[in-house]
């Protein structure tokens, strides 16, 4: 969880301290709008829901996904659809990658080169159906 949450840390302090500058600067260059945007995500998927805790490989997962720029291309607005979809989709096709995270307590070189291709899977495939479901509106 260190390893993955330390850079969870520096990207939510320059996003703050960005935002915080941000107020006063009216044209911002495309890297501070980036990391702004990250840093809006980054919020977003630290929220859970009330009584309903997420398990700490979950929130590795979630959290891994967001600090490496899997959210980056999502709308803030659609987090939580990929987040509800996301745990049964690794569930089912990558259970290997949460029971590595549970029984080792750490990311290996093996588990997140696995986590980065499901990561790529299901956001292709979380792309797909949106689209399907924006082109039947």
């Amino acid at each position: 969880m260190k390893s993955v949450a330390g850079s969870l840390k520096l990207d939510l302090a320059q996003y703050r301290e960005k935002a915080a500058f941000s107020q006063f600067a009216s044209d911002l260059d495309q890297v501070t709008r980036n990391m702004l945007e990250r840093g809006v995500r980054l919020v977003e998927i630290l929220k859970q829901g009330q009584y309903v805790p997420l398990t700490v490989d979950k929130q590795i997962l979630i959290i891994y996904a967001g600090t490496k720029g899997y959210l980056d291309t999502l709308e803030t607005s659609r987090l939580g659809e990929y987040e509800k979809q996301l745990y049964p989709y690794i569930e089912s096709k990558f259970p290997q990658i949460l029971e590595n995270i549970r029984t080792k307590k750490a990311l290996d070189k093996d588990t997140e080169e696995t986590l980065k291709k499901a990561l790529k899977e299901f956001g292709t495939a979380f792309a797909k159906k949106s689209d399907k479901k924006s082109s039947k509106s």
